[in-house]
């Protein structure tokens, strides 16, 4: 593993790779400390393997900063050669007409082969069009796992559920031993559109905003998803789950404190709590709803994926190509995914870990990939929704209420489906 550099150091050697023959790019990205410090081992490894092209990766901030000054450099026209998109921000600048190009097209136009079969399951096609073409390039990506107190278990004489209805057996003597049995980080992620992907249910209509931006719904007044905030308001109320509101941090601690006997999570979060976590910790996959027909399928990804930025010469363009070969060998993902906690995106470089032995050493590592490996359903590939970043300020603040007891559960998700239709139907008068 490299050591941690200075911004000095890594403007240096940015520099230094420099020459008048090189081609110059440029990576704006959205991300802050030891995950923004990797991103420059990452560049500074790509300027050394070669001498035809410089990688500059450039902090805008936050993701949401990172897409805003994208969009609107864009339309400027001074966008950079790549731009990192999270999740909810795909469908933003994927329906921007003319702004990307398509990182298959523009893999394969650089001479490349690209196989999309190469990916794990769980990632080859969030970031995909309908058809299944790479548009944008998964990068630090991760799923919501279910991290387990092993003090709190081992008190209470119970083992870690697998479905939901495990939880609800085991919940109360966690409760008896002492521990707040479950919280966890997000709400919308892991409970909302994860809900859907565990469980095998359709999330919103055109393929779940796969094929069509044009009226496109919301389908979060489903039953089984308004039974699962039923049963966590009922859980809350009863001591079994605890909500710290729409902070992450804020959820987490209690459980690195060793207050919580369990905690949905990020994969990406181990690292992390590899530092801060005051107590032994294992993972396994989120809970599901055994009563619902078909569930346990895989869930879909978190974090964001690399766009290439139309607009550029060939010379850029076959340079961001050639990054993005760069960044998917398994040994490049092998050195990310140790690096950061994020998982490994391509099955070599998930072979390469094990073949290593990492997952002996570090098994909570792996809980992420094998559950983005688990089998896929109808509709656990994903979503792509227009305007989702303001649908999930919607949703949250909807849970807070529920929480609070300010609304019923019913209520709450006729409000976040009609608000969030209201926001997808002007996406869709705007896309393009």
């Amino acid at each position: 593993m490299f050591k941690r550099i200075s911004l000095a150091a890594v403007t240096f050697a940015f520099s230094a790779t420099t020459s008048l023959a090189a081609t110059n790019i440029t990576w704006w990205h959205g991300m802050a400390g030891r995950n923004g410090e990797v991103i420059n081992e990452v560049a500074q490894k790509f300027n050394e393997s070669q001498s035809a092209c410089a990688l500059t990766p450039v902090s805008k901030g936050t993701y949401e900063e990172a897409l805003a000054s994208g969009i609107a450099a864009f339309r400027s026209g001074e966008q950079p050669n790549i731009l990192q998109v999270f999740d909810a921000g795909a469908a933003t600048i994927i329906n921007a007409k003319g702004a990307v190009i398509p990182a298959e097209d523009l893999i394969t136009k650089a001479g490349y082969s690209f196989d999309r079969n190469a990916f794990i399951d769980g990632v080859r096609y969030f970031y995909a069009d309908s058809e299944g073409k790479f548009v944008g390039m998964p990068f630090n990506s991760s799923a919501p796992i279910m991290y387990i107190n092993d003090e709190a278990l081992k008190k209470a004489g119970v083992e870690a559920p697998k479905t939901w209805e495990d939880f609800e057996a085991v919940a109360p003597k966690l409760k008896e031993a002492g521990y707040i049995p479950l919280v966890q980080s997000q709400l919308t992620w892991q409970f909302t559109e994860n809900f859907f992907s565990r469980n095998n249910i359709q999330f919103a209509t055109n393929n779940n905003g796969y094929d069509s931006v044009a009226d496109t719904e919301l389908k979060v007044t489903d039953p089984n998803l308004q039974m699962m905030f039923e049963k966590l308001k009922a859980w809350k109320d009863e001591g079994y789950f605890a909500f710290y509101g729409a902070g992450w941090n804020d959820n987490q601690k209690v459980f690195e404190e060793g207050k919580a006997a369990l905690w949905i999570g990020s994969s990406g979060s181990f690292g992390g709590l590899t530092k801060t976590a005051q107590m032994p910790f294992s993972a396994t996959f989120l809970p599901y709803w055994g009563s619902i027909e078909g569930a346990g399928t895989n869930s879909f990804i978190g974090g964001a994926a690399l766009f290439a930025m139309s607009g550029k010469s060939d010379e850029e363009n076959k340079c961001v190509a050639d990054f993005f070969q760069f960044l998917t060998s398994p040994e490049i993902q092998y050195f990310y995914h140790k690096s950061t906690g994020y998982v490994a995106i391509t099955k070599a470089a998930y072979e390469l870990a094990q073949k290593d032995g990492y997952y002996k050493e570090k098994p909570v590592a792996e809980v992420g990939i094998k559950q983005l490996l688990l089998p896929a359903g109808e509709w656990s590939k994903g979503y792509r929704l227009g305007f989702y970043p303001q649908i999930r300020e919607i949703m949250e603040r909807e849970y807070g209420r529920i929480f609070s007891g300010e609304t019923t559960v019913k209520d709450a998700f006729e409000t976040i489906e009609k608000e969030g239709n209201e926001l997808l139907a002007r996406f869709a008068k705007t896309a393009g």
